[in-house]
C-alpha cells in the first residue's frame, strides 16, 4: 500500500444538495421501526404518512440489495399485497421515489431500479456545460492508487485515520482540451479490486462501474464550490497558465443510508463551460 501523502485538500466538503433524493435515506430506519419488513404489519404508532413509511420500507430494500440497480422491482399491486396496503399507498412511494432518481417508471414495462448507466441519470452529477455545442467529455484516467487515508478524508467518509482508501486521478475532455481535473477518494473496503487497468477498461461512467461490479450505488451528493486559481500542477495538466481562475466544485456522494461512500475534488476550467444547475 502506499505511504504517499494524499492529493486531496483538507478542507471540509459540505455545503447545498447536488442531485435529487437529499434526506432520502435517512426516513428508512423510522420507517422500519413502524412496520414489520416483509411483513406488512404495523408494528408501533409512527406520526409519518402510510406512504411514507411505506416508501422507507422500500429504501430499506434497496439498501439491503433485494433489488439490483437496472432490476425491476415488484409490481404495484404485488407490492400493496405485501404490506397490506392500497394499490395507491403504493404508487405514491414509488412516485416520490421516481422524482428523487432511485427508481425509473418505463412506460409499459414495470418500475426499475435507477442505474447511473442509464444516459438519463448517468449525467445527473455532472453540471459542467459547453458553451456551444454537445455536453460529452472524453475521460483520461491519470492514476488510481492504494493510500491510508487521512484524518481529514477519512472524518468525511465516516472511516478511521490511517484507514485504506482508493485515490483516483482524471481528465475530463471537450474536443481534446482538458476542462476538469478530478481527485477521487473512495472507501478501500468497498472498492477492493478497483485497479487502473479496471477503470481504462470500463467504457461506461464511473458510477456505473461502481455500481455494477462493486454494488454502491451513488443516490445523493453534497458539494461546496468556489473560485480558486490554478497551482503550477493544476495548469500544467488542464494547459493554462499558473492563476488562471478555476472553479472548485467538492463533493461528498451518498449511498443508500446516508453512508458517504465518495469525496471528490473537481477543478473546472470554465472558459468555454459553464457550471450548470436546476433549482426547484
Amino acid at each position: 500500500m502506499s505511504t504517499a501523502p494524499s492529493r486531496f485538500p483538507t478542507q471540509s466538503a459540505k455545503s447545498a444538495s447536488a442531485g435529487a433524493g437529499g434526506g432520502v435515506a435517512g426516513g428508512a430506519p423510522a420507517a422500519t421501526a413502524a412496520m414489520g419488513v416483509g411483513t406488512g404489519t404495523i408494528v408501533g404508532p409512527s406520526f409519518s404518512p402510510l406512504y411514507a413509511q411505506i416508501k422507507g420500507l422500500l429504501i430499506a430494500s434497496l439498501q439491503a440489495g433485494e433489488w439490483k440497480a437496472g432490476e425491476a422491482i415488484p409490481s404495484e399491486l404485488d407490492l400493496a399485497a405485501r404490506f397490506g396496503v392500497s394499490q395507491g399507498t403504493v404508487r405514491k412511494a414509488i412516485d416520490e421515489m421516481a422524482a428523487d432518481n432511485l427508481l425509473v417508471r418505463r412506460q409499459g414495462k414495470g418500475t426499475f431500479v435507477a442505474t447511473h448507466a442509464e444516459q438519463k441519470v448517468q449525467y445527473r452529477f455532472l453540471r459542467l456545460m459547453p458553451d456551444e455545442g454537445s455536453g460529452s467529455l472524453e475521460r483520461q484516467l491519470l492514476d488510481c492508487r492504494r493510500l491510508r487515508a487521512p484524518a481529514s478524508v477519512a472524518r468525511q467518509l465516516q472511516m478511521r485515520a490511517g484507514d485504506q482508501m482508493v485515490e483516483v486521478r482524471r481528465l475530463l475532455k471537450a474536443e481534446g482540451k482538458p476542462v476538469v481535473l478530478d481527485d477521487i477518494c473512495l472507501p478501500g473496503d468497498l472498492f477492493k479490486g478497483l485497479t487502473t487497468e479496471r477503470l481504462n477498461q470500463y467504457r461506461g461512467p464511473f458510477y456505473g462501474l461502481f455500481e455494477a461490479e462493486f454494488g454502491v450505488h451513488m443516490i445523493r451528493a453534497q458539494e461546496k464550490i468556489r473560485a480558486l486559481p490554478a497551482d503550477a500542477e493544476a495548469a500544467r495538466l488542464l494547459q493554462v497558465p499558473v492563476g488562471t481562475p478555476l472553479l472548485s466544485v467538492e463533493r461528498l456522494s451518498f449511498t443508500y443510508g446516508d453512508k458517504p461512500v465518495e469525496l471528490r475534488r473537481g477543478l473546472y476550467h470554465t472558459a468555454s463551460h459553464f457550471y450548470r444547475n436546476e433549482l426547484n
